[in-house]
């Protein structure tokens, strides 16, 4: 006896039968609809990863890269606009003091404020002061421009440090000599006018900026750099040799100056380690190199 046709509308109801292999063909998924006409998926689907949108590794060779922890990216917004931020603050505060205006009468009443307020001991800020002298800043660098020659046998990054620390006399004079601003009562007895910027502090902070840029990328020695750099500047204020603002002006400086040179040794982002290239005979250079494909004998 002949069996009875069934309908089409119950041909779903029937048990799922496991697909064959086929050499050469990738078979199709089993959720998928039947007849779609694609060899690969049977549904039509586009891949969750497309071909021509995956990351290639080094060289342009298959695979990724892990990602490397870096700074934040407002961090590394903060880094590319910090020159045009400290060119527009220094520009602001040289108005302002050139043409005696309500900001150089406040930093005036508070520069006389502060020398008078003793708050710390006279020995420390004049040691704080000192540190932004030639004789004491000039030979730091130097010792780490002939460590960063000595390690690197190159000369490009010593050089970019010895034409930034070139700059601040470049720069700072001429302003100095334009604005011709009288110092603090503590310095009324001087033969010399022109206060702003700060010498002191423009030394102090090219000479241990570049030291580190030179040396290290670490955060902790960018911090150290910068609280010195801030007792240089309360020493200053505290001892009566400059005003408030002559010292902003000195770090606005400093801060194009480094700025630029920081990108020309390589230091973009000095918050992220510097890459170290596996040398020869290292565990890890062993694992890096291609190992020679065996073909079989014929």
């Amino acid at each position: 006896m002949n069996e009875t046709p069934r309908p089409q509308g119950t041909a779903g109801d029937a048990a799922p039968v496991r697909p064959q292999c086929r050499p050469g063909r990738a078979f199709a998924h089993t959720t998928g609809a039947l007849g779609s006409g694609h060899p690969h998926r049977s549904d039509g689907r586009p891949p969750q990863t497309p071909r021509g949108a995956r990351c290639t590794g080094r060289h342009g060779g298959p695979g990724t890269i892990p990602p490397v922890p870096g700074p934040p990216t407002t961090f590394l917004a903060f880094l590319a606009f910090f020159p045009a931020l400290c060119a527009v603050l220094l520009a602001l505060v040289t108005w302002q003091v050139a043409a005696h205006g309500p900001l150089r009468a406040l930093d005036e009443r508070l520069g006389r404020a502060v020398a008078a307020s003793g708050a710390l001991p006279s020995a420390v800020a004049e040691f704080l002061a000192d540190l932004g002298n030639t004789v004491v800043a000039l030979p730091v660098l130097a010792v780490a421009i002939a460590v960063c020659a000595w390690r690197e046998r190159r000369w490009r990054r010593p050089c970019v440090a010895v034409l930034a620390m070139a700059a601040v006399p470049a720069l700072v004079v001429p302003l100095k000599m334009w604005i011709g601003r009288p110092g603090p009562p503590a310095m009324a007895g001087g033969g010399h006018d022109g206060f702003f910027p700060s010498g002191h502090a423009a030394t102090a902070a090219v000479a241990y900026g570049a030291a580190v840029l030179l040396l290290v990328r670490s955060r902790w020695w960018v911090g150290l750099c910068l609280l010195l750099n801030a007792g240089v500047g309360a020493g200053l204020v505290l001892r009566g040799y400059h005003w408030p603002l002559d010292v902003v002006g000195a770090w606005c400086l400093a801060g194009v100056v480094l700025s630029g040179a920081a990108r020309w040794v390589g230091c973009a982002h000095p918050f992220r380690p510097a890459e170290r290239l596996p040398t020869t005979g290292s565990p890890s250079a062993v694992e890096a190199q291609p190992h020679p494909v065996q073909r079989p004998e014929p």
